[in-house]
């Protein structure tokens, strides 16, 4: 099971994850986002990341080139695209990078089951409407999905036992829920970790 801390910003973020040990981190390239972080800041910062955990970059309908260079630099090892970037857009990213991309879904209808179904991503994300809320959304709409997802949306240590048990998705991806004060407490993500790895 995939497990993705997202919302870094901090030398002590990094520590936090070092020390419990996700398969992925994410920092949140979207200009006015209160966990928006600047290119240069992520590349320092993963200069202390352990080596084994993928950095995944957050984006809203950027500019491809922006992207595709971030992704050259080895700025970010992974682009999620959280906007309205089409299948076009995502074929053209994974053909010039080479790189995984995730796509994220706001789900409200079995409309956007099927939408996720469709995607060419490499991994997709079923979240709340316009992410980051910290907010779950309806379940029950996942119950026919038909393809592996990674569930986003208000996980936490009071959630994630019920989550697992009723959706066993492929992965979760948790920033607020592992927040104390808006910022990323080691603790919570350690309870995160240790719920994940009782099965």
């Amino acid at each position: 099971m995939i497990v993705k801390f997202c919302g870094l910003r901090r030398e002590e973020d990094i520590k936090s994850v070092n020390a419990t040990g996700p398969d992925l981190v994410g920092f949140i390239l979207v200009k006015g986002r209160r966990r928006y972080i600047e290119p240069e800041v992520i590349r320092s910062l993963r200069v202390g990341l352990d080596k084994d955990i993928k950095v995944v970059g957050v984006f809203i309908d950027e500019d491809i080139n922006v992207v595709k260079s971030l992704i050259e630099d080895k700025t970010i090892d992974i682009a999620q695209l959280h906007g309205s970037e089409s299948n076009e857009y995502i074929k053209e990213l994974k053909a010039s990078t080479g790189a995984t991309i995730i796509k994220a879904i706001g789900i409200r209808s079995p409309e956007d089951i099927k939408r996720a179904e469709e995607s060419c991503a490499d991994l997709i994300i079923v979240d709340s409407p316009g992410g980051g809320t910290g907010s779950p959304f309806d379940w029950e709409l996942l119950k026919k999905i038909k393809r592996e997802y990674i569930l986003a949306g208000g996980i936490n240590v009071d959630n994630l036992p019920e989550a697992m048990l009723k959706l066993n998705p492929y992965g979760f991806d948790i920033s607020s829920g592992i927040e104390t004060d808006g910022l990323k407490d080691e603790e919570k993500m350690k309870a995160v970790m240790a719920i994940i790895k009782k099965g």
